[in-house]
């Protein structure tokens, strides 16, 4: 970097927050905007699980048989709005493309190195807030009915792609967490994934420490971006017009578009195809002391809750359902019949607080980062699916590579835009 440039930043979620503080700390004049505030959308609502340990896509051939059953059952992880299918069908035909064993191994590689460099990116960017915001007591992924062969199969699978994992039975497991109920098996035990007690105050600390730097922020809608004084010689000297109805059009040197499922509106305006869903989730805030000391997932159940500091998370809910769609809170309701049946002595607990957020997810599994290929002073970092607030530091740390003309830790071909024009 030679010079200070005057940057913004679109969208003021976890994505968006790292974004903006990284670039901030590299000198830059850093202007964030976000018509809903700072951390407000998935940023506020997720599990709050690092979850490093998930490199596999979610287009998973395994998925396919499972399918029709899981779309007839009530308490199923999975629920598809019938109104909604035809709109969503060219998605989860490219999703489905996407289980080809080629595909799936090559997503995998690109999800593992986003994966493997995450919590140390964090660790960076936090600095002296990292223990305050983020706990490494690792996680558990539990067992009711699968036999061990089949356990010890995908523990095999995770240590093939480098995740530190543990296998443990039911001694183990319930002197690591005697909460739980006994019909539960067995567990894996991820050793190096971490988890925060407050998604909304992670948030909160990057917005601080981004201010304390003399970053900007700007609560509006950003309507139009647009390109001011376009030199095909020397592409990136163009000043680039951001436009709001509240606060008027002010020009910048960079900017960075990290609007999550909202995404398609910016990307499209600027002529790039984005074939991106709102992946909505639930979540239902337990007002609770939990005695866990982890995230607790359930392979049976596919949900997980996590301890934090107002109470006991339940998350890990999936619905199609479109972007603007009102919130159906029974997929919220049905996460706390999962919660009796893997918490012992769980019979009193009562609803908690419901909350629902769009995950913004594009059918290979992997993220949009790096520069636009037709404008060489935007770029993108959007499309995290489920892995928004575990990929977040890392992200930013790619792009502010992408910014100062440096090479980047990683290969970001995987996660071009480019792929979907």
């Amino acid at each position: 970097m030679t010079h200070s440039l005057q940057i913004a930043v679109v969208g003021a979620g976890v994505v968006g927050l790292c974004n903006a503080l990284q670039l901030a700390r590299q000198g830059h004049k850093v202007t964030l905007y976000d018509p809903a505030g700072i951390g407000e959308q998935c940023s506020r609502g997720n599990a709050g699980h690092f979850a490093t340990e998930q490199v596999f896509p979610l287009a998973d051939k395994a998925l396919l048989p499972r399918l029709p059953m899981m779309l007839l059952d009530k308490l199923s992880p999975l629920r598809i709005d019938h109104k909604y299918l035809l709109t969503a069908f060219p998605w989860f035909s490219r999703f489905c493309l996407n289980m080809l064993p080629g595909r799936f191994k090559r997503h995998t590689r690109a999800l593992r190195a986003l994966n493997e460099a995450a919590l140390p990116a964090f660790k960076q960017l936090l600095q002296e807030d990292f223990e305050n915001n983020i706990s490494m007591r690792g996680s558990l992924l539990t067992f009711e009915h699968d036999k061990i062969e089949q356990i010890r199969a995908l523990q095999q699978k995770y240590q093939q792609q480098g995740v530190a994992v543990e296998l443990l039975n039911r001694t183990q497991l319930f002197a690591l967490e005697p909460g739980l109920d006994q019909r539960v098996q067995y567990a894996l035990f991820f050793t190096q994934v971490g988890h925060t007690p407050d998604p909304y105050q992670l948030s909160q600390t990057l917005f601080q420490q981004f201010t304390a730097l003399g970053g900007t922020f700007v609560k509006a809608k950003v309507d139009k971006i647009a390109l001011l004084n376009a030199d095909t010689k020397q592409p990136q000297r163009a000043k680039i017009k951001v436009t709001t109805q509240s606060h008027g059009c002010h020009t910048f040197e960079r900017l960075v578009v990290a609007t999550g499922a909202w995404s398609k509106t910016l990307c499209t305006q600027l002529g790039y195809k984005l074939p991106i869903e709102a992946e909505r989730g639930y979540h239902n805030m337990l007002p609770i002391t939990s005695n866990l000391s982890r995230p607790v997932a359930s392979a049976d159940r596919q949900f997980i809750m996590t301890p934090m500091q107002g109470g006991l998370r339940l998350a890990g809910t999936v619905e199609f359902a479109g972007l603007d769609t009102q919130p159906n809170y029974e997929r919220a309701d049905m996460l706390l019949t999962h919660a009796r049946a893997l918490l012992e002595g769980s019979d009193t607990l009562v609803q908690g607080e419901h909350w629902m957020g769009p995950r913004p997810s594009l059918p290979d599994s992997l993220p949009v980062i790096g520069q636009a290929p037709d404008h060489p002073n935007i770029f993108f970092a959007l499309g995290h699916q489920h892995l928004g607030l575990t990929q977040a530091a890392i992200t930013s740390e790619l792009i502010a590579q992408c910014i100062a003309n440096q090479p980047t830790t990683l290969d970001i071909g995987p996660y071009s835009i480019a792929r979907f024009q």
